[in-house]
């Protein structure tokens, strides 16, 4: 009778021990499944959500599919499994998984099955995180990819916005994320964060002097427009076969009449007394124009005609109309290498540079860094450049000290400007022995005549970007007052992109106190993201980073035995791999444009994307998000 009583509770003991285990193993694998879930959902969750706030629906879908592969469907003799997931106002993804584990023995005491709940929660965290954006902002940038409402500009700027701020959100406390910004085209502006002991105080311009006076007269013309908003969408529109004309060339015979509605206002203007010569009052307009319709373009290719459409829609650019004083043609020049002070030059240019020494490469496996100082990212300018084994012999192409001098300015050069860089100043730039109506050669040599030789100003090929901003920790304001600065102007010269954007980034270069780890026990995630809307698009019309380059030489001639193109993309694929020696992991993203192999290779598998339109580049920015990201388990 005293086992028969004991014998009840033992089973109950038994009983319940047995489910209550099986209850604890469910509840471990429950947990897992629930974690597996919001960890791959966290991962998943594009920048969108930051907008939305709301769960993305791809987002739920994935994190809801985990959750099933780690807890199937009857799992250790389980029901009613069930998992849902929330968006919270910090972007972390909370999840509750719950589930019913029949009872064996314990059934016969009224409890047929164990409720089991858990909780979890991740979270996408930043540490200490640089990242440096160097944006294509090239005249190409003004025009809107097929789907979009707005210029390519304005939506990679919306795009960075969100960017921001999905990093602001999730960022760990006491962390510091950084972002820094270079606008590249034909060349950087980089006057701005540059210390005055690295620019020259005197050098050398591809230049004119006058020689004999003839009378002054007025000059008038236009500047190249900048985007203000809008957009401008080219697409081929028809093509159709040539017809010969009398002597046998091909001819394009007609295009679509123009649609295009334009309203122009001038909003400002301004006069100012320039030396010259010849002296006198320069004055600026500044007008602002509204384009909307359609004009058309024929090109002839062969014997095929190919017309194109130019789409306008609230296309609202800036340009400025300028009347200055110029002499006629019966004034005399002498074209030449002019030795300029220019001590002054915060004060009298945009901020673009020019270039410290470099050399034509006609070897890429072998570059030395002592001659092409341009390539050393992290080269500190010094007054003592022999100090380094640097050499000198390239400094001016052999003519240091046989330089005719600017209006009575004396100009002593000396080695110690190898090193440094050089105020860009476009007023003074003239493409000898090349006419406007495109008769001559370039030429380096000397030349006096009363002929008026290109200049790269009244041409419009003198691009200067907006300026480049350090890496430093930004709020939103802040970063709206930058990004408002930018705009499209200018050719597409990678190279000089990812040279200045390494020197920006790097931690052992010229700002390598303000770019160290904030600590040995606490390093700085390091991302360089170079964005492009095409492909190397070179003019040797233009006067850029290296000078003035059919007549300067320094790194490029017409005899060279690369194009100009392939000599840009030679020196950025170098660039870029000096780059991630530095610790430094590389993003490439093409926007609207199919990147090249360079460009693939300069990022390496799984860091390059190709973004067709908005959407698709928002979806490229929350990628890299995502893996400059911690993600971990917060609950």
């Amino acid at each position: 009778m005293i086992i028969a009583a004991a014998l009840l509770p033992l089973v109950g003991m038994v009983g319940g021990g047995l489910d209550i285990g099986r209850g604890y193993l469910v509840q471990a694998r429950l947990q897992q499944a629930c974690d597996a879930g919001v960890l791959a959902a966290r991962k998943r969750m594009g920048t969108e959500s930051v907008t939305s706030g709301e769960l993305p629906s791809q987002t739920a879908e994935i994190g809801d599919r985990f959750f099933r592969t780690n807890f199937k469907a009857g799992a250790y003799g389980t029901s009613k499994r069930s998992f849902q997931m929330t968006l919270e106002d910090d972007y972390s993804i909370t999840g509750v998984a719950s589930a019913e584990t029949p009872t064996t023995l314990m059934s016969a005491f009224g409890e047929d099955k164990i409720d089991v709940r858990v909780e979890c929660s991740a979270q996408l965290n930043f540490s200490n995180t640089d990242v440096m954006m160097v944006l294509d902002v090239t005249g190409s940038m003004a025009t809107s990819n097929p789907g979009d409402t707005t210029s390519r500009l304005n939506v990679l700027k919306d795009t960075i916005r969100t960017f921001h701020q999905q990093l602001q959100a999730t960022a760990q406390a006491g962390s510091r994320i950084r972002y820094g910004f270079l606008p590249y085209s034909t060349n950087v502006n980089v006057g701005g964060i540059l210390k005055d002991e690295w620019v020259v105080n005197d050098w050398g311009y591809q230049s004119r002097k006058l020689r004999e006076t003839g009378s002054v007269i007025s000059t008038t013309f236009s500047t190249a427009s900048s985007l203000i908003s809008g957009s401008m969408t080219k697409t081929s529109h028809d093509t159709y076969s040539a017809t010969r004309d009398f002597w046998g060339n091909y001819r394009c015979s007609s295009k679509p009449g123009d649609t295009v509605r334009a309203s122009t206002t001038r909003t400002a203007e301004k006069s100012e007394y320039v030396l010259g010569p010849p002296a006198g009052n320069r004055t600026t307009t500044t007008y602002q124009r509204t384009r909307n319709g359609d004009a058309y373009d024929v090109s002839i290719d062969g014997s095929i005609c190919t017309v194109t459409k130019t789409s306008y829609i609230s296309y609202k650019d800036t340009y400025d109309v300028i009347t200055e004083p110029s002499y006629d043609n019966k004034g005399k020049w002498t074209y030449d290498r002019i030795a300029r002070d220019v001590s002054n030059w915060r004060n009298e240019t945009a901020g673009c540079m020019e270039e410290r020494q470099t050399y034509e490469i006609d070897d890429y496996e072998n570059i030395d860094l002592k001659k092409a100082l341009d390539l050393d990212i992290d080269l500190v300018p010094t007054d003592n450049p022999a100090a380094l084994g640097i050499s000198v012999v390239e400094s001016l192409q052999g003519r240091q000290f046989d330089l005719p001098t600017g209006d009575g300015v004396k100009v002593d050069f000396n080695v110690s400007s190898v090193t440094k860089w050089r105020p860009m100043y476009p007023d003074w730039i003239y493409g000898r022995e090349k006419e406007y109506d495109g008769w001559g050669n370039f030429s380096s040599r000397r030349a006096n005549t009363a002929k008026e030789f290109i200049s790269p100003r009244l041409m419009g090929t003198d691009a200067c970007p907006a300026p480049a901003a350090k890496l430093s920790t930004m709020t939103e304001d802040q970063l709206d007052t930058y990004l408002s600065s930018l705009y499209a102007n200018g050719s597409t010269y990678h190279d000089i992109g990812m040279i200045w954007g390494g020197r920006m980034i790097s931690p052992t270069g010229l700002f390598a106190a303000e770019n160290a780890d904030v600590s040995a026990g606490s390093p700085t995630s390091r991302n360089l993201i170079f964005l492009t809307d095409g492909e190397t698009s070179a003019l040797d019309i233009s006067y850029g980073t290296y000078g003035f380059e059919p007549v300067d030489q320094r790194r490029w001639s017409p005899s060279s035995k690369y194009t100009l193109v392939e000599t840009i993309e030679k020196r950025f694929e170098f660039a870029c791999s000096e780059v991630r020696k530095r610790g430094v992991t590389v993003w490439v993203i093409g926007f609207g444009v199919e990147l090249n192999q360079i460009m693939r290779d300069c990022a390496g598998q799984g860091h390059y994307f190709e973004a067709a339109d908005a959407a698709e580049l928002n979806l490229a920015f929350g990628a890299i998000a995502r893996n400059v990201s911690e993600l971990r388990i917060i609950q």
